[in-house]
């Protein structure tokens, strides 16, 4: 590979296939027309039971047939996380215009799976315990450890589609999808790989982790009548997230590449950028530093100024602490201009699904690059004093963007950001 200063030659990495399956829409099409729209596909749990929970509520895909995907054989020894991991592929293999069965050996072998999960199979694990507990021990499934860890959703995509390359999990927290999309981009542009399946997806909607989210006070309790106007990112009501599922898969590709078989480009990754608090284990740093360097790091890595972005697609849990710490973050990195700038936080609308949210806000501004439209922040009634910039309240608005920056919070302290352009645009 030629270089540049000693560092190796970087190659431009683009989008060239999407594929979602989000509580408010099952399908890319489907998915943009009710968020452009501010349609919430937040509802009453259907998943399980939750009356006896303090939070009732949560987007769920609640239109979603996985045994449209797998053969009920095969759901029975994995998580939900998985059939809708594989639901987001295949449409987004589809979308890239790529048949990988009937590719030859040495075409499977360039392509790879990096996904981002928090949770993996909760449901899975919760079910075995149950069993486990329950003195059922003969209905334990023998896959109880395999489709227990991580690795078992990037594992099934890879079985499922012959995928020869690397096939890998990425789980931070709420960032995971975020920095996978951020490492296969890096594995792309220096070299390492050619065509990645990249995204995240996370099914975390389960009594156990319900239970878990409400004794720590960081979900809302106040929606349960009604769910559709629960998640408020930066509203001065809002109380707390609302848990949210979902697969949103990109397919990456060498752009040369994808300009040699005539793939559409949806959008180019430009920069990535990551950093950590150091500071708690939930809580967020409330001075805002290390997010704001994430952000930057980010836009330097892409070579793009802060005047040049048009689009933020912010974390924007609805709790208040999150939202007001993003606030901060964005002003110290972008000064005065950060209340010129349009951003929205989409978990208005889908909830807040864990470790694919990233993923989530990508696909959704480059939706909105694509049709020159920025969704909005739906529920947002009372302005905070702290949270006082353009978070595109309730309608979203006609706009050409070239340049948008998705920004990613975690537990742990964590914090990750890709800057991303339409598809034309560099």
């Amino acid at each position: 590979m030629s270089t540049n200063n000693g560092r190796p030659a970087r190659r431009r990495v683009v989008v060239t296939g999407l594929g979602v399956v989000s509580p408010n829409g099952q399908g890319v099409d489907a998915f943009w027309e009710s968020t452009r729209n501010g349609v919430s596909g937040i509802d009453t749990i259907s998943l399980f039971n939750p009356e006896a929970l303090p939070c009732r509520i949560a987007g769920e895909v609640k239109t979603f047939q996985p045994e449209g995907f797998l053969p009920q054989k095969e759901l029975k020894r994995m998580g939900r996380a998985v059939p809708l991991a594989i639901a987001a592929t295949r449409e987004a293999l589809r979308s890239a215009g790529v048949a990988l069965h009937e590719a030859d050996l040495e075409a499977k072998r360039s392509w790879g799976v990096i996904l981002g999960s928090g949770g993996g199979a909760p449901d899975f694990i919760e079910e075995q315990y149950r069993l486990y507990f329950s003195d059922q021990l003969r209905r334990v499934s023998a896959y109880n450890v395999s489709s227990s860890t991580l690795g078992t959703i990037s594992s099934e995509i890879s079985l499922h589609f012959d995928l020869r390359g690397p096939s890998h999990m990425i789980s931070t927290g709420c960032t995971s999808s975020t920095d996978a999309i951020g490492y296969a981009f890096n594995m792309i542009r220096f070299g390492l790989a050619d065509h990645l399946i990249t995204g995240g997806v996370d099914a975390t909607i389960t009594p156990g982790i319900m239970q878990g989210f409400c004794v720590m006070h960081v979900v809302s309790t106040s929606g349960n009548d009604n769910p559709q106007q629960a998640s408020r990112p930066f509203d001065r009501m809002r109380d707390g997230f609302v848990l949210g599922e979902g697969a949103w898969i990109l397919v990456l590709e060498d752009h040369e590449r994808a300009l040699a078989r005539g793939a559409r480009v949806f959008a180019e990754i430009l920069g990535y950028g990551s950093t950590c608090d150091a500071y708690h284990r939930v809580r967020l740093d409330p001075r805002g530093e290390e997010p704001a360097r994430a952000m930057t790091v980010a836009l330097e890595d892409a070579g793009v100024a802060k005047d040049e972005v048009g689009y933020l697609a912010l974390h924007g849990t609805a709790t208040e602490l999150n939202d007001k710490t993003e606030s901060l973050a964005v002003k110290l990195c972008f000064g005065r201009q950060a209340y010129e700038i349009p951003m929205s936080s989409i978990k208005s609308m889908i909830g807040h699904p864990q470790g694919a949210s990233g993923a989530a806000g990508v696909a959704a501004a480059i939706l909105g690059m694509n049709h020159g439209f920025l969704p909005p922040t739906i529920n947002y009634q009372q302005p905070d004093p702290e949270c006082d910039l353009h978070y595109i309240p309730n309608r979203g608005i006609e706009k050409s963007v070239d340049f948008a920056l998705c920004n990613c919070i975690g537990f742990g302290s964590k914090n990750s950001a890709l800057v991303i352009a339409n598809g034309g645009a560099r």
